[in-house]
């Protein structure tokens, strides 16, 4: 039997990177997939690549409106909701705006990252729980990052975001659990995964490689994370298989949490 046999699933953010890993990784554990997102062409031919047990929605998760929607449309469909995952967020630097230190990042651009990565996760958990509790149980997983857990003085608003929702989530878990609702909420935090936002900075040229090194130089593991890997933490969160682990976080970083990087041996050592 499947790991995620006979589960209905709603994934935001889905139509490519770790959105799509995650979809493509419930579709093939036997879920019945939502992949959700605002890019609707890409977001169809993803949910079609990936067969009859995915189906696309479009979904801003910023946008109070678009969740009753969908969960409206959910509910009256299935009833109920087994796991949600709260994958969409951006960086802040999709339109070249290269000033997200704390000093000179925008008033603007700050709330424009709050909203997709922060009021986005709280809606989301919302209405969660709400399709959730016709069956008083479910896994919600929220995607937070590295960058939730330290500082980052280039990318203020994104790693403020971050860390607001590993926090929300703890409470999330805490409430389901006063509530007397099976409901799990766990966040994953992954460090530099190799989706499409990094492609711009790697390039197609004879350096790449190069580059790839550069910029996991400080990664015990010396190695970008796969969507795949994160994908997998994902279903583990989203399974029965992990029915006592709510409000915890979950690195995937290759180890850069862990301390200092670990230096090679030198050969003949």
């Amino acid at each position: 039997m499947k790991r995620l046999e006979g589960k209905i699933a709603l994934v935001t953010g889905a139509a490519r990177g770790i959105g799509e890993a995650v979809a493509r990784a419930f579709v093939g554990e036997g879920a019945l997939v939502y992949l959700a997102d605002i890019n609707d062409e890409l977001g169809r031919q993803t949910a079609t690549n990936l067969g009859q047990s995915a189906r696309y929605i479009h979904l801003d998760v910023r946008e109070e409106e678009d969740w009753l929607r969908t969960t409206d449309t959910l509910l009256a469909t299935h009833g109920y909701l087994d796991v949600v995952v709260n994958n969409a967020g951006i960086t802040g630097f999709e339109d070249g705006d290269p000033l997200h230190d704390p000093e000179h990042a925008s008033l603007d651009a700050w709330r424009s990252v709050h909203r997709t990565n922060l009021d986005g996760v709280f809606l989301g958990c919302k209405y969660a729980i709400r399709m959730m509790r016709p069956r008083k149980r479910g896994a919600i997983i929220n995607m937070s990052s590295r960058s939730g857990m330290v500082g980052i003085p280039g990318a203020a608003a994104y790693a403020s975001s971050k860390a607001a929702v590993r926090n929300h989530t703890k409470s999330v878990a805490l409430y389901c659990a006063e509530q007397d609702l099976m409901i799990r909420c766990n966040s994953i935090h992954p460090a530099a995964i190799l989706t499409p936002m990094w492609e711009p900075m790697l390039g197609s040229g004879k350096d790449r490689e190069a580059r790839m090194a550069q910029f996991v130089r400080d990664t015990p593991l010396r190695r970008f994370g796969l969507p795949e890997e994160v994908a997998a933490l994902a279903v583990l969160l989203a399974s029965d298989e992990a029915p006592y682990i709510t409000g915890a976080e979950l690195n995937i970083d290759g180890g850069i949490l862990a301390g200092s990087a670990a230096s090679p041996h030198a050969e003949g050592a």
